[in-house]
């Protein structure tokens, strides 16, 4: 008679051993099957374990098109064609899909019985995130439920989202589109703070957004003070989409805080910058500022730009639901053609130094409209020194001046030096003046009008006062004729005041004598 294949496998042990043998074998063959049965009927990865699991990990009611579980080399399974919802109500749309997803632990966590995940990988995912205010929001995001993103119970070493598109729909219809490359969570779990790294692309303007640092724990019964830290950069940003600008920004900072008041510092240039037609002009800056993360509001408490020669300071906000931007600006000895330079496309009319004190208030990004469109400002200036760029313009006022001091010759005479001063107004893309004070050697003029930051086009009307007498400004036969003139044209015994206007467009500038008070 054969020997059973137990007593075979004993033979070569003691006797003792031998005796013993077959009972530790079955011992361990019924450890093994009883540790089989209990794994699998704890298996973590059961279809009614997973679903809930799922649930908690998206803050949504999951549902699956297939799933099947995984063993080698890692514990797991796979789910494929997943849809995401926020409520049960069959007339509100889903607000996601994705099409695979892949969860792994690890065996020595499993046998441990450790609540632990070691990777979700999910591909394709589609959120769609109803308009602000209409009835699929209050129903999907009602009042107290940021808890469900609160995390699961079990900790998810790595959520790693590839591929990823998040589209939020706007009131109009339309929607904002978010290309997201890659997402990475670390250390994901109810209670606890996580780790972020961010790739993706800006909706509007078109950028891209890279990022990482920490978030949490999420406070629920007090969203705004979760805490929040990391550092980004936007790079590629296409200003063109923000309607009459132009340039490509490049950006970089750190932040910190809570969700409800992130402090941020951050850098920027923008080598092209400019509006409308303007001059492609370097600007660059820096910028400190806080950000509400719960409503998008923003307080600049200081921005330094620097275009050139020029540093503008500015304070503000932006605020509201659509957002409107509020600024205080401040230019301590600027140039000029610094500040004109991005806004027109000939050369710019003046230089010199410049002080500026403004306020600039710029409407919603509604209706299509264009930055000149939505931008109005307030404020006043003075420069102390200009220079107009036009050469027969110059030469002009030149003539003006020297005609004004009562000179007997013209010949060699240097190029006027003026002084401009007073209040402005930008709106519509058209700057207005009242009460210009434009001062040139022997005269000042007194000018309202208006100047077009499109097209350059200036219409200035004022008078001319001067330390002369009438007949000095013009010459030849028209001064004679002007002599007999000069008593009713002066005034107070200082000299004449004559009507004069400034007019044309860029390389077509004149100032002339407006007698008739020609409008």
């Amino acid at each position: 008679m054969a020997p059973s294949p137990v007593n075979a496998g004993v033979r070569f042990f003691s006797p003792q051993v031998r005796k013993v043998a077959p009972w530790l074998i079955l011992a361990f063959m019924i450890l093994t099957a009883t540790g089989i049965y209990f794994i699998d009927a704890s298996w973590p990865y059961r279809y009614r374990n997973v679903v809930p699991l799922l649930n908690k990990l998206f803050a949504s009611q999951i549902k699956m098109d297939h799933y099947h579980r995984t063993y080698f080399p890692n514990p797991g399974f796979v789910a494929t064609g997943l849809t995401l919802r926020r409520n049960s109500a069959p007339d509100v749309p889903p607000i996601g899909s994705a099409s695979n997803l892949v969860v792994q632990g690890r065996w020595s966590d499993l046998l441990l019985f450790r609540h632990r995940v070691r990777l979700v990988e999910v591909e394709g995912l589609h959120i769609v995130l109803p308009a602000n205010g209409s009835r699929a929001q209050r129903e999907d995001f009602p009042p107290g439920s940021s808890a469900d993103f609160s995390g699961p119970p079990t900790i998810v070493e790595q959520l790693n989202i590839h591929g990823a598109t998040l589209d939020i729909m706007r009131t109009d219809g339309n929607r904002y589109t978010f290309p997201i490359r890659q997402l990475i969570i670390r250390n994901l779990r109810q209670g606890h703070a996580v780790g972020y790294t961010l790739d993706m692309q800006n909706a509007k303007p078109v950028g891209h957004i890279q990022a990482d640092g920490n978030f949490g724990p999420l406070i629920t019964n007090n969203l705004g003070n979760t805490p929040v830290s990391g550092a980004f950069t936007f790079s590629a940003v296409n200003l063109a989409d923000i309607h009459g600008i132009s340039g490509a920004l490049t950006a970089g900072g750190r932040f910190h805080g809570t969700l409800a008041s992130i402090e941020a510092d951050s850098t920027s240039r923008v080598p092209n910058f400019s509006v409308g037609k303007g001059k492609p002009t370097y600007i660059e800056g820096t910028v400190h500022s806080t950000i509400n993360g719960l409503n998008a509001n923003i307080v600049l408490h200081l921005i330094e730009l620097r275009m050139g020669a020029t540093t503008a300071r500015v304070q503000g906000n932006i605020i509201g639901s659509p957002k409107v931007t509020n600024l205080d600006i401040a230019v301590t000895e600027g140039h000029a053609e610094d500040l004109l330079r991005p806004f027109l496309h000939d050369e710019v009319p003046v230089t010199g130094i410049v002080w500026l004190h403004s306020h600039a208030y710029l409407a919603p990004a509604e209706d299509g409209r264009k930055f000149l469109q939505r931008l109005r400002m307030e404020g006043s200036f003075d420069m102390p020194a200009e220079r107009f760029t036009n050469g027969p313009t110059e030469q002009k006022l030149s003539a003006f001046s020297q005609r004004a001091l009562d000179l007997k010759t013209t010949k060699d005479k240097a190029n006027v030096v003026s002084s401009l001063k007073g209040p402005a107004k930008i709106l519509n893309g058209i700057v207005s003046t009242e009460n210009l004070t434009f001062r040139i050697p022997g005269a000042s003029v007194d000018l309202t009008g208006t100047f077009n930051l499109r097209g350059g086009d200036v219409h200035m009307l004022g008078d001319l006062h001067m330390e002369s007498d009438i007949s000095h400004v013009t010459t030849g036969f028209k001064s004679m004729l002007l002599k007999p003139l000069s008593p009713f044209f002066r005034k107070d015994h200082a000299g004449a005041v004559v009507p004069i206007a400034i007019t044309g467009s860029p390389q077509h500038y004149k100032v002339s004598q407006n007698i008739l008070h020609h409008q």
